[in-house]
């Protein structure tokens, strides 16, 4: 079973996903509800495996699970019963056993409740209300449909409402780790950890073994004097790049590094014992040039906006890594994960298998001073959940303009852009930022121009050479708009084409939408083929970001259908994605000293 937070583990957890009785009622108190249908955790009730199916909106929905604690869930002398959730959105209550434990605003990013005082047995109820008010433009809400039918109109598609992540109880001592943050340094070869505990702990030791494939890296133990300790491990030197290399994450060849962390008592009596994980590599901006790990890297990146035809935004552990696979197949070494924030599970899938990572904030739609306390909170916690996870390498806060759409007319919407870049490297410093992507640039370390032209001569003319940018930035408005605004200087910042392409093509019959069309599969591997050519002789662009990965409802300019079936040969899009051959040995392009060290290790061995 894939454990919700990869980056936290303990041995104790307990899934609660499942059936779960299930109301849609606007009733304040448990009390008041009748439960008279049955939904499946954690898939929304919009989406068909949870049963439900019913896009019709539902402002408040309420939610019901009785279950009997295991010897492995309760609680013994000095330890607590936690539970969490991945994501409810959007208003969240929670009553344990008749009791109000707690309640959390938010509809992309876990919380955590300490339901140990409402215990009173083994037998347990716990009740959510989950509040969503679908016409709110405000509220951080993506791509979810606000119209009162909410099957998805234009680039909007189905919404999500209530529980659509793992729901998990946990025992732990209350002497134990809060939180885990790590923070890589190629340079010096060494890890930043930064590690909070609970009150309880303070006077005992934090031990800390680090290892990768099996040989320990190090194994240091100091006294816990705080609630937060912050600790450099540094790791032996092989001295030469080629070694050096061996211990770097990249695409090519993820390796990480497995940690096992253990709170002890005074007394030398373990507590509290966590696996994590985390990996060195470094991301950088030097000369127009993005690097990886001090070296340029190409972006070759996909928009990938995780939606699946039965799940909606929710999908299996198999379903992420199969995204995962999919991407790095198709011949891609990145996505832009668009207007979600994914489940940890496909992030872990990311850093295990080889998959860069844009992480980008959800949109509002309406400006006001509650959106804009809502989407800074989101990306508070977005960014505090996803920090330590290898494969990000870019942080994205706004794109197109959505929720502050007069930029070049209101100070107060440019400076919400400036305030939540500058809050994003305030928490970050070791990642690019972009404030707005697309257009009308205000702030940010790259310069992201969206270009849905279908004719390769006009791509050719924008990109095709470095000093062609002035000229475009001058000249081209991507949907009417500027790409940069007074105060922005673009000089010397990497120039990413982060959306074009999106050729329609309806492989499955779907009818839908594209930026340009392909009737059949010929002429639709034709046009990427052309397309993909141009954009690799564009000597301006640092990297790219085709637009999309799979079909998403009615926008049908995937790569493969929403059911992941591909549109063309994989192979031959994978080579005109990589603007070379593909090794058919080797599809998802591993460095070959990767390769040499999969083909040693037993069927099902981790990253």
């Amino acid at each position: 079973m894939t454990h919700p937070r990869p980056q936290l583990k303990r041995a104790a957890w307990r899934d609660l996903n499942g059936p779960w009785n299930c109301a849609f009622t606007d009733a304040r108190t448990p009390a008041a509800v009748t439960f008279d249908r049955q939904i499946t955790v954690p898939y929304a009730p919009e989406s068909p495996r949870s049963g439900v199916n019913d896009p019709a909106p539902h402002p408040v929905v309420w939610y019901r699970r009785d279950l009997t604690l295991e010897a492995a869930d309760t609680p013994g002398d000095g330890e607590r019963l936690l539970l969490h959730f991945g994501a409810v959105d959007w208003d969240a209550q929670v009553w344990v056993n008749g009791v109000f434990v707690g309640a959390h605003a938010g509809g992309y990013t876990p919380f955590t409740l300490d339901i140990t005082d409402a215990l009173n047995g083994p037998d347990m109820r716990v009740e959510v209300r989950a509040a969503d008010d679908h016409a709110d433009m405000g509220q951080p809400r993506g791509k979810q449909d606000w119209l009162p039918e909410g099957t998805g109109h234009g680039i909007w598609y189905p919404r999500t409402s209530g529980i659509w992540q793992t729901v998990w109880l946990e025992r732990v001592s209350a002497a134990r780790v809060l939180s885990v943050r790590w923070t890589p340094d190629v340079a010096t070869l060494s890890l930043t950890l930064t590690v909070t505990v609970t009150q309880e702990a303070v006077g005992g030791r934090l031990g800390v073994n680090l290892s990768m494939n099996g040989e320990t890296l190090a194994d240091e133990s100091s006294a816990l004097t705080g609630t937060t300790v912050t600790r450099t491990v540094s790791l032996p030197d092989p001295g030469i790049d080629d070694a050096r290399d061996l211990l770097l994450w990249s695409p090519e060849h993820p390796q990480l590094i497995d940690a096992a962390l253990t709170v002890s008592g005074a007394d030398g009596a373990a507590h509290d014992r966590v696996h994590s994980y985390t990996a060195l590599r470094s991301v950088g901006l030097d000369g127009g040039h993005f690097l990886l790990n001090g070296r340029p890297y190409p972006l070759h990146l996909a928009l990938d906006q995780g939606y699946w035809p039965d799940g909606g935004m929710t999908a299996t552990s198999e379903e992420l890594r199969a995204d995962v696979e999919l991407a790095r197949r198709l011949g891609f070494n990145g996505v832009r994960k668009h207007q979600k924030i994914e489940s940890p599970t496909w992030l872990e899938w990311c850093d295990r298998v080889g998959l860069l990572v844009w992480e980008e904030l959800p949109s509002a739609y309406a400006f006001t001073p509650r959106s804009v306390s809502q989407l800074t909170q989101t990306w508070l916690e977005a960014i505090e959940r996803d920090y330590s996870h290898p494969c990000i390498v870019a942080w994205v806060p706004f794109n197109e303009s959505w929720g502050v759409p007069d930029l070049p007319l209101r100070p107060e919407q440019r400076a919400l852009v400036q305030g939540l870049y500058s809050l994003t490297r305030s928490l970050d410093t070791t990642r690019p930022a972009i404030g707005n992507d697309g257009w009308e640039h205000v702030a940010g370390d790259l310069l992201t121009i969206h270009d849905y032209a279908a004719d390769t001569d006009v791509l050719r003319q924008r990109y095709g050479q470095r000093d062609a940018l002035g000229t475009t930035l001058e000249d081209y408005r991507s949907a009417g708009r500027r790409l940069t605004l007074p105060g922005y200087d673009p000089a010397g910042k990497p120039v990413i084409l982060s959306e074009f392409g999106g050729i329609a093509y309806n492989a499955d019959g779907t009818a839908g939408w594209g930026y340009s069309e392909a009737g059949d599969e010929a002429s639709f591997l034709e046009r990427y083929r052309a397309l993909m050519a141009t954009i690799h002789d564009c000597r301006m662009l640092a990297g790219f970001c085709y637009t999309q990965l799979t079909d998403t409802y009615q926008e049908i300019n995937g790569l493969t259908t929403l059911a992941r079936t591909p549109k063309a040969d994989v192979t031959a899009l994978a080579a005109a994605t990589r603007g070379r051959a593909v090794d058919s040995e080797n599809p998802l392009g591993y460095h070959r000293r990767w390769l040499a060290r999969l083909s040693k290790e037993p069927a099902g061995a981790g990253g």
